[in-house]
């Protein structure tokens, strides 16, 4: 894919976020593809990252995703991400908490083809967790 294909590609994936199309985000990946987050492990398969994105549409009904920065270099693409939302269903097993998080994410693909055939997905699950009310922190001064 060219850098313009791989754009157009990032766009079309950011409307599919925004309408919590699960479904098609999972189409985007290899049929053996492979993901790594904070949340979901490291999981392998189309139907596995399928339903990372269901479980997480799922906790997070009104979740937003805007691209801040999309950087390509070949088939390797960083896309920085601001992910906000509203915790109204279960988390990793905590119940809805009602509240909302804003948290910056950073998710680095391997393309292969015109699928994604490995993401790494990089953000604050701690911080996530605080913004939740399900962690408290002391204030450091």
């Amino acid at each position: 894919m060219t850098a313009a294909e791989i754009s157009e590609f990032f766009n079309r994936r950011d409307a599919c976020w925004n309408r919590h199309d699960f479904q098609a985000l999972a189409e985007d990946h290899a049929e053996d593809g492979e993901v790594e987050s904070p949340l979901g492990g490291e999981v392998k398969g189309r139907p596995e990252i399928q339903n990372i994105y269901r479980q997480w549409f799922a906790s997070f009904p009104d979740v937003e995703c805007r691209t801040e920065y999309l950087l390509i270099d070949g088939d390797r693409v960083v896309q920085v991400v601001q992910m906000l939302g509203t915790q109204k269903g279960d988390f990793c097993g905590l119940a809805p908490t009602g509240k909302r998080f804003e948290v910056r994410c950073v998710f680095l693909f391997f393309m292969a083809g015109d699928k994604i055939g490995r993401e790494i997905r990089i953000y604050d699950f701690a911080g996530l967790l605080l913004r939740l009310g399900v962690l408290k922190a002391k204030p450091a001064f």
